[in-house]
């Protein structure tokens, strides 16, 4: 009885051992499997993490070229004044590279005061999520038009102490400077002089860093096109013309004044639109003109020269000025020329004779870019502006 006794109780005991194995082996599986699961928690977790990180740096990207795809915008237009109808292009909202997308950018743009060649551009790029802002980058940029041509000159002249430029030069000749220049200088051939150049002196340039606008008193005899469309008649001016000018005509949009010979001023005389002589302006006693030009029109052209006759004369042109020989200040007391666009002598010798006299000529692109059309198809474009660059370009 007892042998039966004590066997049973082994077998119970052995029982009860195999049992306590079984369940720390299923514990043992179940923290593995925990562990497990754990880990790969962890690893899709962070999975997701890396990959949010991407797509956010992927969408950086995408708005970062955006932003500078409408600071290239911004330079384009600046470059081509034409294609706006201000004087230049101050920005704009809600632009798209791709219509029907969800990215968009805005464009501020401002132009120095104190010097018409700069800009400050800003863009902001961002990307729209049901109505939301999910993505954005912001840039800052100065811009420079460089050459922008102040003064240009077809053959060898000189710079005397009586003028300033305020911009750059050209001069398919020798040119000499003795007054001061706030620009840099192009020569196609040496350049000498005691004035004062604030910019580089860039001589034996092989091409002009911009050609001449190209103007002819033809294109406005007896008739023009004024953006694309016409024939329209220029209104004719007698000799000599004082200060009360004719109307310039119903057909004439323009505002464009002619004279097929010498045309003597007596008088003061503003002009809005643009004054047209096929031989010699002479300002004569009590005289002084003022143009400004209708925008992408030039404001002055002249066949020949303009010579001052009298002492205390002024002339101020705002806009393009083209003479196609010179400018004879003949030394009369008080006199005066200021230029706020550009001003292009092609065939002679700039500007002489200028003692007594003040000369000031200050590139405004802007204002001297033009867009005339000899003919109903063909247009003719020109801008002082030769290039431009981005000075700087910072992050917001």
């Amino acid at each position: 009885m007892m042998i039966n006794e004590i066997i049973k109780l082994r077998t119970t005991h052995y029982a009860i051992r195999d049992t306590s194995k079984k369940g720390v082996a299923l514990l043992v599986v179940l923290f593995i499997i925990m562990a497990i699961t754990i880990l790969s928690l962890g690893f899709l977790s962070r999975s997701d993490v890396d990959l949010a990180c991407g797509q956010n740096m992927i969408l950086r990207t995408q708005m970062d070229y955006l932003a500078e795809s409408g600071l290239e915008h911004a330079k384009g237009l600046i470059l081509n004044p034409q294609d706006v109808t201000g004087e230049y292009w101050a920005g704009d909202h809600n632009l798209q590279l791709v219509a029907g997308s969800n990215d968009y950018y805005n464009v501020e743009v401002a132009r120095d005061s104190n010097d018409c060649c700069n800009y400050t551009i800003n863009c902001d790029a961002y990307r729209l999520k049901d109505s939301e802002t999910v993505g954005r980058s912001s840039l800052t940029a100065e811009l420079r038009l460089d050459p922008c041509i102040a003064y240009w000159v077809g053959k060898s002249t000189t710079i005397h102490t009586e003028i300033t430029i305020n911009g750059d030069v050209y001069c398919n000749d020798d040119l000499e400077i003795n007054g001061v220049v706030n620009g840099d200088v192009f020569s196609k051939k040496d350049i000498t002089g005691s004035g004062s150049v604030t910019g580089q002196k860039n001589e034996s340039v092989p091409t002009p860093p911009i050609s001449s606008p190209g103007l002819d008193c033809s294109h406005f005899s007896p008739q023009y096109y004024y953006n694309g469309l016409g024939p329209y008649l220029v209104q004719t001016l007698p000799d000599p013309c004082y200060s009360s000018l004719p109307e310039p005509g119903l057909n004439n949009p323009a505002h464009v004044y002619y004279s097929d010979g010498d045309l003597k001023l007596y008088g003061d005389i503003n002009i809005t639109g643009t004054l047209v002589v096929e031989k010699d302006l002479k300002l004569e006693e009590d005289s002084s003109l003022t143009i400004t030009a209708f925008k992408d029109f030039p404001a002055l052209l002249i066949g020949k020269e303009i010579k001052i006759e009298k002492d205390n004369r002024s002339i101020t042109v705002n806009g393009l000025a083209q003479v196609n020989k010179r400018i004879d200040m003949g030394n009369k007391t008080g006199s005066s020329l200021n230029v706020i666009g550009a001003l292009c002598i092609t065939n002679d010798e700039g500007i002489k004779n200028t003692n007594g006299c003040t000369v000031e000529i200050t590139a405004f692109p802007d204002k001297a870019a033009i867009e005339t059309w000899p003919t109903a198809d063909a247009a003719n474009r020109w801008t002082p502006a030769g290039g431009a660059f981005f000075r700087s370009i910072q992050r917001k």
